[in-house]
């Protein structure tokens, strides 16, 4: 899985809009500041997230961003999806809609797989679950593995 530049930012603003229990709007200024996002590229990134219907806009004094929904009802799957489109596809396709004959017959099966493995991390887990540092008990599993950690190739 490769994330970008964008998705990375899209995914550490809609975490400090989770910090902020939508209780007010807060100022794109405020996120970028907070999270070392170059301003211009995070409006444009706030309104791929508010088209997806994960961030709300005020405007006027007061104004600044929202979470749409509470932050626990938000997966991180879903800031990745707004950004990125599905987790994962080959050339375009999703692994399910791919057809291969004779060695490479199982390759979509295994990216099947791999999609799904994603899906488990990624979809049932919350913006609330990162904010609060408490990640779900089969992703602390997986990150609590030495080898989860090492570099290869």
């Amino acid at each position: 899985m490769r994330i970008g530049a964008k998705t990375d930012y899209a995914l550490r603003a809609a975490l400090e809009l989770a910090a902020n229990d939508g209780e007010r709007p807060v100022k794109a200024e405020a996120i970028a500041t907070a999270q070392q996002i170059p301003p211009r590229f995070l409006e444009k990134i706030l309104n791929d997230l508010r088209r997806a219907g994960i961030v709300e806009s005020r405007r006027g004094v007061e104004g600044g961003h929202l979470l749409a929904s509470p932050a626990d009802e938000i997966a991180v799957a879903d800031v990745i999806r707004a950004i990125d489109g599905p987790l994962a596809n080959v050339s375009g396709k999703r692994p399910h809609e791919l057809s291969y004959d004779g060695a490479a017959e199982k390759l979509p099966e295994l990216l099947v797989a791999a999609r799904a493995a994603l899906r488990d991390v990624l979809d049932r887990t919350t913006l609330a679950d990162v904010v609060s540092g408490q990640l779900p008990d089969h992703v602390t599993a997986l990150a609590g593995d030495p080898a989860a950690w090492s570099k290869r190739g």
